[in-house]
Formats: structure tokens, sequence, C-alpha cells
């Protein structure tokens, strides 16, 4: 099981609610999640923190979390990825999924048992 003193998750979503709703939700579930509504302020966490996972919304002014996952890896290597995403992965977006090398999302809005299920897999994993 998550060892929520153990693990850091970073949520990145441009939907305030949906995202400060989550971290709550993760927060009762002993996760300790920090969260921002843009990419900026990701990267800005990420120089002075150190996460296990980030949680992105694919689809954000700017920068999209294909682009911001790429972003991260350079300053954290080890760091696991979930997308969330609104929207259908299959024609929406211009990046090819397997170079992107996405191997989980979900559909927003996402059950928190599943989010948790998903995380557990992807940290347990050796995919990103």
């Amino acid at each position: 099981m998550i060892k929520g003193d153990r693990m850091r998750i970073l949520l990145v979503d441009d939907e305030e609610e949906l995202v400060s709703t989550l971290a709550e939700r993760l927060f009762f579930r002993n996760i300790k999640a920090d969260w921002v509504t843009s990419p900026d302020d990701a990267l800005e966490l990420a120089k002075n923190n150190r996460y296990d996972l980030a949680l992105l919304d694919v689809k954000m002014p700017k920068i999209n979390g294909f682009e911001l996952k790429k972003k991260l890896t350079e300053q954290h290597p080890n760091m696991k990825f979930i997308f969330l995403t609104g929207h259908g992965l299959d024609k929406d977006y211009p990046i090819d999924i397997s170079e992107a090398e996405v191997f989980n999302y979900l559909a927003k809005p996402c059950n928190i048992d599943n989010l948790i299920k998903t995380i557990t897999n992807v940290l347990s994993s050796n995919k990103g």
C-alpha cells in the first residue's frame, strides 16, 4: 500500500476546483499532494521539491501535459506520470501517444478509488 509520508504527488490542472478537490481527497487517504493550476507554477514547485509522481492535465494553456512531462523529466528523471483528460486521446493531440511515453491516463472526472489504484500501479511499475 502507498505510504503517504514517503510519497509526494504534484497535481497540475488548469481547473482549480478539480485539482484542489483531488488534493483534498488524496490528503484524506494519507497521500501528500501539492497542486497548481499552471505548468509554469508546476515547474517552479518542482525546482524546490521532490515528487514521486505528477498527475498532469493533458490540455492546458501555453504548455500541454505532454510538453510539461518532458520539462519535469529533465528536472526529475525518475518521476512517474499519470495524465488526466476531459477529451479523447486518439485525435485531439498532435503528438504520438507512444512517442510521449504515455502509459497511464484517466478520464475526468476520475473516480478517487481508480486514481489511487492507478497511482499504486504506476509507482510499482518501471514505466513512467
